[in-house]
């Protein structure tokens, strides 16, 4: 989309932008609602619903699916005292299914999705658009008109309108929001490292049941085995084995619920009885301390629960809705139950209660399906922490990584070659080092209740800004939700030194670095926005000053939507030659989930026609897989030119009738597309242009000579021949100027931020990719401009 939107600060010229409609026929208003709609949750019909939901059972619900392979262990890891301890623990189990996953996510988070996108990431894009709350400030009016950038409007004086202004009034809110998200996502992370971990050691454990003299030494091998094969074929993407994983867990489901109803009959019916929440209070009442303390495995049996929101991409929230209701909910009830009936009986075996569960007969299928559940689950955790960095690095939380893109079909699969090693290497240290699942289990537990507290928090900013809930449902939310979230976390932070401490170690990790390379990101905008150059500056260079203009293009990377940044200044005061054509091109993602390919540029020259100096910005959503390749450049140029073409049929138009200006740009607009025989057809294209004063080119007098320019052309073309003289100066050569900006602290800065700037980002910045390596520039038209500033 070529757009003449004027990015400049200050001007707020009304009625800047107008979407010329791709079908002729019809009315503008009905084609933008048509485009508004695009992205909203479509209806489907039900045999397509009751699909979608067998689908969503492999790639959301595999992680919740595998716990009863090891909630009982965690929950009575030195055995059980008293028969009454298993209904007990068994209705809590029940009700802790009912409240978090049930109730609060199924049908309450899982409506808080950013258009099908889930995770603390989708929701801190929400609270983005509805409230100025971003830490760097890049967002423009334009923005705004995106038709995947909805937002709701509030009352002055209600209560949502007033937290917006508190959350907007204080920069240290904004941080404080945004390091809270940080830490949901370390978390997450966290999960990828442990998830893996606990079910597929879980799993392997099956082999000791039937061979109890095996040596433990034996399934921590098997399961190490198994990870590194698992890591190892992520490259491939799940599209190539994903239509394993829906049988599989389905299946799964199916057996760990029949394996439930037939231990219900063959051992003790009366577990049923847990269904009454009275035995949760004897069973606390009784236990006191310890069972209190083994709330922290009871947990474990929600997790996978925070999965299911974060996994939520290709899904309807109707679908998950009914494979947790129909399947999921109930195999889950009927499998606890079994165990629990099994356990009455037999106490001593609460060890590996679910594979002692198990009739003999169908042992050794159960075992291969108990893996292959595991390992779907992991998968569909490992996918989600890739998913989530890739959101980190569009906000500017993360370095620059590798992202390899593993699916035609489905744009939200990827694959970071690097975190896959590092998870990879995190995750066997800690199936080696804890060898048992009591353990890695608390460290589990402590991961999981953490990402739904912040998910929890983030769910009341929803509700207030984004719903406009009262404020007592508001109230009543967030009451019971902390209630029975903060009992769970003050259970496992008792077990901080039993292995509840490995997630906390790794999120402040991920945590330091997240925040280190915001800050310095956020620094070196900062330092952009402050020392950009005055355009007045620019059009004052000229001969006199020994400026020459040579053939070719110069595309100059820019962090900056508005202005002329320091690095070009510095370019030409070092080296006074720019090109003929100049754009400066600005990449940056707005907080949106994507931005559809027809609204993803916009155009803007700067400064009279014949010195041909132009701005594009590129606008991407925070699931968009942006990669800077010969088809972004394409479009680019071909963004550009349409920009020249129409700018030219409006040079005649009158300033002084906006309406009129508005029936003639349309009608010209038509004419242009009906009569253009060239790239430009009316199936593809959706052009915007700006209001008035940013389209009439400007008439201030020009100090350049025009003999003095290298291409052998003169700049003062008319309209007709700009396009061609553009042409021209692409062949003869792009050049892609960027910008390597060396961030330090200042002398007299304290010790922490020194250490912070000089080593590790500076240590950040050196490890991860360059540029010119994501924006795939081809070594021999590159051209790297330094430059340090200090904070």
């Amino acid at each position: 989309m070529a757009s003449g939107v004027d990015f400049d600060e200050g001007s707020e010229t009304k009625g800047d932008m107008w979407v010329l409609d791709q079908k002729l026929d019809q009315p503008m208003d009905e084609e933008a609602g048509r485009l508004k709609n695009m992205y909203r949750e479509k209806k489907f019909s039900s045999l397509l619903l009751l699909r979608l939901a067998f689908q969503s059972l492999g790639v959301v619900y595999g992680d919740l699916g595998t716990s009863p392979l090891y909630v009982f262990y965690n929950t009575f890891p030195h055995g059980i005292d008293d028969t009454e301890d298993i209904i007990g623990a068994l209705s809590l189990i029940i009700y802790s299914l009912t409240l978090i996953p049930l109730l609060k996510y199924v049908f309450i988070v899982c409506r808080a999705n950013d258009n099908g996108q889930g995770g603390t990431f989708a929701l801190y894009s929400l609270l983005c658009r509805h409230a100025k709350v971003r830490t760097i400030p890049n967002q423009h009016r334009t923005d705004e008109e995106l038709t995947t950038y909805s937002r709701n409007t509030v009352h002055e004086r209600s209560f949502a309108a007033k937290t917006k202004a508190c959350l907007e009034a204080n920069t240290f809110r904004k941080t404080a929001l945004l390091i809270l998200v940080l830490v949901g996502t370390c978390m997450v992370i966290g999960d990828g490292i442990l998830t893996p971990a606990i079910s597929v050691l879980s799993a392997s454990g099956g082999i000791k049941v039937d061979h109890p003299k095996m040596s433990n030494d034996v399934v921590v091998l098997v399961a190490v085995f198994i990870l590194v094969g698992l890591f190892s074929m992520q490259h491939y993407g799940t599209d190539k084995v994903g239509w394993l994983f829906a049988p599989v867990v389905l299946l799964w489901f199916l057996i760990i619920g029949g394996i439930g109803i037939y231990n219900i009959y063959n051992y003790d019916s009366s577990v049923l009885k847990a269904f009454s929440p009275l035995y949760i209070y004897r069973y606390l009442k009784r236990r006191g301390k310890k069972g209190w303390t083994s709330l922290g495995g009871i947990m474990l049996s929600i997790t996978g629960t925070e999965a299911l929101f974060a996994d939520l991409a290709h899904f309807p929230v109707s679908a998950v809705q009914i494979a947790f209701t129909v399947v999921v909910f109930p195999c889950l009830l009927l499998a606890y139950s079994g165990q629990a009936a099994y356990l009455v009986q037999n106490q001593e075996h609460v060890i590996d209660a679910f594979y002692r569960s198990i009739p003999e007969r169908i042992y050794w299928p159960v075992f291969i399906i108990a893996t292959l559940a595991a390992i779907v689950a992991s998968q569909a955790t490992i996918s989600a922490t890739f998913s989530i960095i890739k959101q980190a690095h569009a906000l500017g939380c993360f370095p620059r990584v590798k992202v390899v893109h593993t699916s035609k079909k489905f744009l939200g699969q990827i694959y970071i070659p690097d975190m896959n090693w590092i998870l990879m290497v995190l995750c066997i240290a800690v199936t080696a080092g804890f060898r048992n699942q009591s353990q890695i289990g608390n460290a589990y537990g402590t991961a999981v209740v953490i990402v739904m507290l912040v998910t929890t928090l983030l769910m009341t900013l929803i509700m207030l800004l984004v719903w406009h809930c009262h404020w007592i449902l508001v109230l009543l939310f967030t009451f019971f939700s902390l209630v029975v979230e903060c009992t769970y976390l003050s259970a496992v932070l008792c077990k901080v030194d039993q292995g509840g401490w490995v997630p906390l170690v790794i999120a402040a990790a991920f945590l330091l670095i997240m925040y280190v390379w915001h800050y310095g990101t956020l620094k070196r905008y900062e330092f952009e926005m402050h020392s950009k150059v005055s355009l007045a500056w620019i059009l004052g260079l000229g001969p006199s000053l020994g400026l020459v203009r040579v053939p070719g293009i110069g595309l100059v990377y820019t962090e900056l939507a508005s202005g002329v940044p320091h690095i070009f200044s510095h370019f030409i005061t070092n080296l006074p030659a720019i090109h003929s054509v100049v754009v400066f091109v600005c990449v940056k993602y707005l907080p949106v989930y994507t931005v559809p390919e027809d609204e993803r540029f916009l155009v803007k020259r700067i400064g009279p026609k014949n010195f041909h100096m132009f701005r594009c910005v590129a606008r991407y959503g925070y699931k968009d897989l942006h990669k800077k390749d010969d088809d972004f450049e394409n479009k680019l140029f071909n963004n550009l030119f349409t920009f020249v073409r129409l700018e030219s049929m409006m040079e005649g138009c009158s300033d002084s009738d906006e309406y009129s200006l508005y029936g003639q740009q349309t009608q010209l607009s038509r004419d242009f597309l009906m009569k253009d025989n060239g790239e430009t057809s009316t199936s593809n294209l959706d052009l915007t242009i700006s209001s008035v004063d940013s389209i009439i080119p400007v008439r201030s007098p020009m100090h350049v000579n025009t003999t003095h320019m290298s291409s052998g052309q003169e700049s003062g073309q008319t309209d007709g021949d700009e396009l061609e003289f553009m042409r021209n100066c692409r062949d003869a050569g792009v050049v892609h100027i960027l910008g390597n900006t060396v961030v330090m602290a200042r002398r007299e800065s304290r010790i922490y931020k020194k250490i912070a700037i000089d080593y590790i980002y500076a240590f950040l910045r050196k490890i991860c990719r360059e540029n010119s390596v994501i924006f795939n520039v081809p070594h021999e038209s590159l051209l790297n401009v330094g430059q340090v500033f200090f904070v």
